[in-house]
């Protein structure tokens, strides 16, 4: 089923930089009446204010602070699509000595906070027809580098969150995307040594809003990404997406 951004209400957490900015103003630019911009601090989101006026409404919100998505839940109670795009990358491989420390802080931040957006804003989405529900995943959800494994891994556990959710929220007639871009041009791209391969955010913006009108639940924006998309789609449509028997 299609989802038409014109005059709709959006949230996107981690909205102040990188991909979450790029999709607050894509979605604007493209007809959304207005987007929660949902940050740790509020001030973060004063550029995009000063730009879009009262239609950018700046929400307190930390992935690692579950009474702080409640919070916002309930301040955003006319949303329409929901984009969980926050997320941290601490770079570390198996046998490193901080391997299991950056892990967990991973899977708080990464899988836990999925969990509770999903949990807070499901009924919120319910209550307003179904709408949309996106995950920012990546391309390391599907493949382990070197030296990434604590990240990977986050977003392997991510990933398989999404996977249920898009079954689990098919009876409230909300939609779920998955998206897993390739390296990115943002603060997280260059920590993780990606800058001189990175494609600009609006890669993502432009690949989600493309998906938006189809039915589709993976979306792989950019070179890279839409490499493993083509390997991994006879997988995808055979066993993710399969409806159950």
């Amino acid at each position: 089923m299609s989802f038409d951004i014109q005059n709709k209400t959006v949230l996107v957490t981690g909205a102040n930089r990188g991909i979450g900015k790029a999709l607050v103003i894509a979605f604007l630019d493209h007809g959304a009446n207005k987007v929660y911009a949902a940050v740790r601090q509020l001030k973060n989101a004063a550029d995009l204010v000063e730009q879009f006026g009262d239609r950018v409404v700046p929400v307190e919100l930390d992935l690692v602070n579950p009474a702080s998505i409640k919070k916002a839940a309930s301040l955003a109670q006319d949303v329409d699509m929901v984009v969980n795009n926050a997320g941290v990358f601490v770079g570390a491989g198996t046998l490193d000595e901080n391997a299991i420390s950056t892990l967990d802080y991973q899977m708080k931040v990464n899988v836990h906070g999925l969990i509770h957006i999903a949990q807070a804003f499901a009924p919120v989405l319910k209550a307003n027809g179904g709408g949309v529900f996106v995950q920012l995943n990546s391309v390391v959800s599907l493949k382990a580098f070197q030296d990434f494994m604590s990240y990977s891994a986050s977003k392997a556990a991510a990933y398989s969150v999404t996977q249920e959710l898009r079954d689990q929220l098919k009876a409230q007639g909300t939609r779920v995307l998955s998206v897993h871009p390739g390296p990115i041009a943002t603060d997280m791209g260059d920590e993780a040594g990606l800058t001189d391969i990175a494609e600009p955010p609006t890669v993502v913006s432009e690949a989600l809003l493309e998906a938006l009108k189809t039915d589709q639940f993976h979306v792989f924006p950019g070179s890279m990404a839409q490499q493993f998309g083509a390997a991994y789609q006879g997988f995808a449509k055979a066993i993710i997406e399969a409806e159950p028997a």
